[in-house]
């Protein structure tokens, strides 16, 4: 089975992402995770994104589908394949039907994780991690036990992501709605689309994804 997570930045596509790959054996294509393997592995395809971001130029859709046709052509096959947070546009979705064709694929389902502007923000800005062992923590919902101490390690030292603010947050989400959401009426028409509450707790939202594959 091949899927679709869709969502804004801090939605959870990445941790549904990897807990499907742990359940199910699928295969994770994340595009910044595709490009930072081809720029360390020097592949043809890493070299010239390389070159780009060097630049300080965003990545082209040709280098993100020459990213997507190589990872494609090395997964075995019937692996299902998850596709985080790509195709962000018109475009690249159309890429990715001539590449899944291209081997043998098509696409099963797009499963789109909704969220509340407010509550994603609050989720974001309150999210932090021990500055040693990369622990993660949340202000309100998962602080460390005893306060100022990381559980695992017991550091002091915390760091927060320079872009988890309310400003960026809000700009992403705009983004995400004005290039990425258009999409979606294109797979609906094909009846594939599904819409999960990605504001609900991990396990929960985990739970409801697998039962619209089985």
């Amino acid at each position: 089975m091949n899927i679709i997570l869709l969502g804004p930045p801090g939605a959870g596509k990445g941790t549904q992402s990897a807990a499907l790959v742990e359940r199910h054996a699928m295969t994770q294509l994340s595009t910044g995770d595709m490009l930072r393997a081809a720029v360390k592995a020097q592949s043809p395809v890493g070299v010239r994104a390389k070159e780009v971001m060097d630049r300080g130029e965003l990545v082209s859709d040709e280098i993100v589908s020459d990213l997507i046709d190589a990872n494609l052509a090395a997964m075995e096959p019937g692996t299902g394949a998850i596709f985080d947070g790509y195709p962000r546009t018109a475009a690249q979705a159309e890429d990715l039907d001539a590449l899944l064709a291209k081997h043998g694929r098509k696409l099963d389902r797009v499963i789109e994780l909704e969220v509340d502007v407010d509550a994603l923000v609050e989720r974001i800005t309150g999210r932090f991690s021990c500055a040693n062992c990369g622990a993660l923590y949340h202000d309100t919902a998962n602080p460390p036990e005893k306060e100022g101490v990381c559980d695992v390690c017991g550091s002091t030292e915390f760091k927060r992501r320079p872009d988890d603010n309310e400003e960026t947050v809000r700009t992403r989400m705009d983004e995400y709605r004005a290039k990425t959401a258009p999409i979606l009426p294109g797979y609906e028409q094909r009846g594939i689309v599904s819409r999960v509450d990605g504001m609900a707790g991990i396990d929960e939202v985990a739970r409801a994804i697998d039962s619209l594959l089985a």
